[in-house]
């Protein structure tokens, strides 16, 4: 991390690293989730992810995937077989999975934290994002501070691309400098149910949206307060993703969010 890097992520609250993940952790990680996905077995109940409208939100299934490995499918799967069928599996592959850990704890990464500040980073969510042909769907502008609250705000994103990503097929897209804006909302628990609070109504600003396409082994950081979406992937083309996200433990982790860890513990990068 030179100077300039640090002096960009903090102007535009994101930041793009090509070449930072090695082919062959691409491939190991690519052929490790096919290896999950063989040996699922997803029965009649299939849990839909989608950030269009939360259902999935109402399902214990999801509700208690912080500390496990689970399988979540698209709205537009239909018949599709399961490889082809899935948005992501999460939310502990690197703490659950041996292939997911390695490529998680290496010390470049353990670095790059350290670089941005994190004083004690923890290890907190991972996803496996599948982007599939034709019905991977759009993911609508959000903050990652909105799913993983710390007071102060230190949530920090590590995308990793497995697939080349652009526009066509739904490459990240962020509003440059729009982390410096307010949280609008917190995804949380009351009681049993997991619901949606808005804190603050600023608006997104008005800016044109940056388009972060990437080649195969790129690692965009993304600030937790940095709004960013993706478009759907209507192309012939996957765009698959490994996404990582830590917090500093300095920080404050309030009980009442969604994700919680009640018999793993978080870890770092040791």
């Amino acid at each position: 991390m030179s100077d300039i890097d640090l002096a960009t992520y903090e102007r535009d609250g994101f930041l793009v690293l090509e070449r930072f993940v090695s082919s062959q952790d691409c491939d190991a990680l690519q052929a490790r989730a096919a290896e999950l996905v063989a040996a699922f077995d997803p029965g009649p109940a299939r849990t839909i992810f989608s950030a269009r409208d939360q259902g999935h939100a109402r399902d214990r299934y999801f509700q208690e995937s912080g500390e496990a490995i689970r399988f979540f499918f698209e709205e537009e799967a239909a018949d599709r077989p399961t490889g082809l069928a899935l948005n992501k599996i999460g939310h502990a592959l690197h703490d659950l999975d041996p292939v997911f850990d390695r490529v998680s704890r290496q010390p470049c990464l353990a670095a790059l934290a350290a670089a941005l500040g994190l004083t004690q980073p923890l290890l907190l969510q991972s996803m496996y994002l599948f982007k599939q042909p034709r019905i991977g769907a759009e993911v609508g502008w959000h903050q990652d501070a909105t799913y993983l609250y710390t007071r102060p705000s230190t949530v920090t994103g590590f995308w990793m691309a497995l697939d080349d990503a652009d526009r066509n097929n739904g490459c990240l897209l962020a509003l440059a400098g729009a982390h410096r804006g307010p949280l609008r909302e917190r995804f949380h628990r009351v009681g049993s149910d997991l619901i949606t609070s808005r804190l603050d109504a600023t608006p997104w600003p008005d800016a044109e949206p940056v388009a972060l396409e990437v080649p195969r082994g790129s690692l965009v950081v993304l600030h937790g307060l940095l709004p960013h979406a993706s478009a759907a992937n209507r192309s012939d083309r996957p765009r698959h993703a490994y996404a990582l996200h830590l917090i500093d433990g300095q920080a404050v982790y309030d009980a009442d969010n969604w994700l919680q860890r009640p018999d793993h513990p978080l870890r770092g990068f040791n």
